[in-house]
């Protein structure tokens, strides 16, 4: 009996305080998620393409786009809906990590069956591989378990009764900003190839499995970026791409086919694209997965009317924006 007690003040009583403190992390998790799915505007630029998507009808999005600030400036998934009919969001975030993509595409299975999920391949160079890296794991673990952890912030604008404020459109970004990238060609072939490290694979098969188990199809897409893109990336991605049967698209070699114009089309000398830059990417793209992947052009179907309301919003944002884009080229 003595031994028995030993063990369970030894075992037990630390159990339980776990327990406990499990129920807790559990109950304020649930509280705050509550929270901010009824008040966006509670939360974070990072965190607010998490709550939106998951505030999005359930199962009528068709393309879920993932990636960083790349993919949230270069796809516009209501000028695709516009143009293509077809439903998209882009699940994306700034500095998005590999392990925050499994994290994204999770939580968009939820409550969304994607028939096809792209993914923007600069993520996939961004695992830096060491301690920082590790934590950054953990850290995003912790808060998929215990939003509590990810929306620790939301207290502080309900305190001082203030919102984070900038708008977004089905995850997209409007970046009006113009600075010319005026440097040579950026994709000039070389026998070198950039590798992947052996985190990202292991997160990689993770994404293939659960599209796979979802029945969704995967895609990499690699946008125009003379500051993230090389032929020694491209050539890993397409050897990548080829050991796993995706599709892959660098349209850094179709910048003629898009109608880039360096100049005019990038925000901050050719790290993203702008606005339009973006519609030329979206307007490719549209087409591309249309075509490509037989997807349903949902346009005059009443289940899908408050797609055309929030796009008819988005023109007239896009037209005060392209004015005063075309007021800064003058």
């Amino acid at each position: 009996m003595r031994d028995f007690k030993e063990i369970f003040r030894g075992i037990g009583r630390p159990l339980l305080f776990l327990l406990i403190l499990t129920g807790i992390l559990a109950g304020m998790s649930w509280q705050v998620m509550e929270i901010a799915k009824k008040n966006d505007g509670l939360v974070q630029e990072r965190n607010k393409t998490l709550i939106k998507l998951q505030n999005e009808e359930a199962d009528m999005i068709d393309v879920l786009f993932l990636g960083d600030s790349l993919g949230y400036t270069s796809f516009s998934p209501l000028q695709i809906w516009k143009e293509q009919g077809v439903t998209s969001y882009a699940g994306c975030q700034s500095g998005q990590m590999i392990n925050e993509t499994y994290s994204m595409l999770e939580a968009a299975f939820e409550n969304q069956s994607p028939k096809l999920v792209v993914l923007e391949t600069n993520t996939i160079f961004r695992d830096s591989g060491d301690l920082s890296g590790m934590q950054q794991m953990i850290t995003e673990k912790l808060g998929s378990c215990f939003p509590v952890f990810r929306f620790h912030n939301i207290w502080k604008p309900m305190l001082l009764g203030s919102k984070y404020g900038e708008r977004t459109y089905k995850g997209f970004m409007i970046r009006s900003a113009i600075m010319a990238y005026t440097g040579k060609d950026y994709m000039t072939k070389n026998d070198k190839k950039r590798d992947i490290s052996d985190g990202v694979r292991m997160y990689m098969e993770k994404i293939i499995e659960l599209c796979g188990e979802n029945g969704a199809q995967l895609m990499l897409v690699s946008t125009p970026s003379p500051v993230n893109y090389n032929d020694q990336k491209h050539r890993a991605l397409e050897e990548y791409a080829k050991e796993k049967h995706l599709d892959y698209v660098d349209l850094n070699l179709e910048l003629e086919k898009l109608g880039i114009n360096w100049a005019v089309d990038t925000m901050d000398g050719g790290d993203h694209p702008n606005l339009t830059g973006a519609q030329k990417i979206s307007r490719y793209m549209g087409a591309y997965l249309k075509e490509t992947y037989g997807l349903s052009d949902h346009r005059g179907d009443d289940a899908y009317s408050a797609w055309d309301k929030e796009a008819e919003e988005y023109r007239e944002k896009i037209a005060s924006e392209q004015k005063i884009m075309s007021a800064a080229v003058r």
